[in-house]
């Protein structure tokens, strides 16, 4: 690894290390770790929106705001003498290194599942070595919004085994909870059932391979899409979905495709 590598990765470290000090920027000296939180969830949000819009000058940018956020936490422990970035740099490259022992080591792999398979297994002897008994679904973040949550959840229970024998058994599942929740008598069990419903309907995405937060995703742009085509042509006509029976409006979104 050359040195104008090492030196453009630690400029911003640089620049952040300036900013806190004691004769640096008023803002910046104020944060901590908690009032970041947003502004680190936000990065990251609209670092994934560069992602999806193919445009790599914003994606550049975008993941250089979240390595600021990085810097930034890095820097703020460092003043209180618990880590710095050198530590967190170390610390989890050593951590890619153990758990990639196909490429470091003398281990072999089929293919790709077969890796997060290894790589959960690792974990969770790092865990036991470390006297945890944490379940590994309890290393997924609930703070992640559901979706992605429960997708999390899955993934971590289906790499020690427990999961579907095929889509379609996924699929069979979806089918039986949209039964259970159309028979739901009142307003609570319709709210249980329809979580469940939820849960089997990413449990079939994965089995697919599918991820049902680019799928809703997909679909949600598509239905914007469509309807702001039918809005237009309401608009030139004077009207507005008001003015249609069922059977307009069902007609003029299929002429909205």
């Amino acid at each position: 690894m050359d040195k104008a590598f090492s030196d453009g990765v630690a400029a911003i470290f640089e620049v952040v290390h300036r900013l806190r000090a004691p004769d640096g920027c008023p803002w910046d000296r104020e944060q901590t770790h908690e009032s970041l939180r947003p502004y680190l969830l936000e990065e990251t949000y609209e670092l994934l929106e560069a992602i999806d819009s193919g445009d790599e000058a914003r994606m550049m940018e975008e993941l250089g705001d979240v390595l600021l956020q990085v810097a930034m936490h890095a820097e703020i422990a460092a003043e209180g003498g618990r880590f710095d970035a050198a530590g967190v740099s170390e610390a989890v490259a050593a951590k890619m290194v153990k758990r990639h022992p196909h490429v470091f080591g003398d281990t072999s792999v089929a293919n790709a599942d077969e890796v997060l398979r290894n790589w959960e297994h690792q974990k969770m002897r790092e865990s036991r070595e470390a006297g945890s008994e944490e379940s590994v679904v309890e290393r997924v973040p609930e703070t992640l919004p559901a979706l992605a949550w429960t997708l999390g959840l899955q993934k971590r229970a289906a790499r020690v085994g427990f999961d579907f024998a095929s889509p379609g058994a996924a699929a069979e599942s979806v089918g039986e909870e949209a039964r259970e929740l159309a028979e739901a008598g009142d307003r609570d069990r319709a709210f249980e059932e329809l979580g469940d419903l939820l849960f089997a309907i990413v449990s079939l995405a994965r089995t697919l391979k599918v991820n049902p937060e680019d799928a809703l995703r997909v679909a949600g742009r598509r239905f914007r899409r469509r309807f702001a085509a039918a809005e237009s042509t309401l608009r030139r006509e004077g009207k507005t979905f008001t003015d249609l029976d069922q059977d307009e409006k069902l007609r003029l979104w299929e002429k909205s495709r």
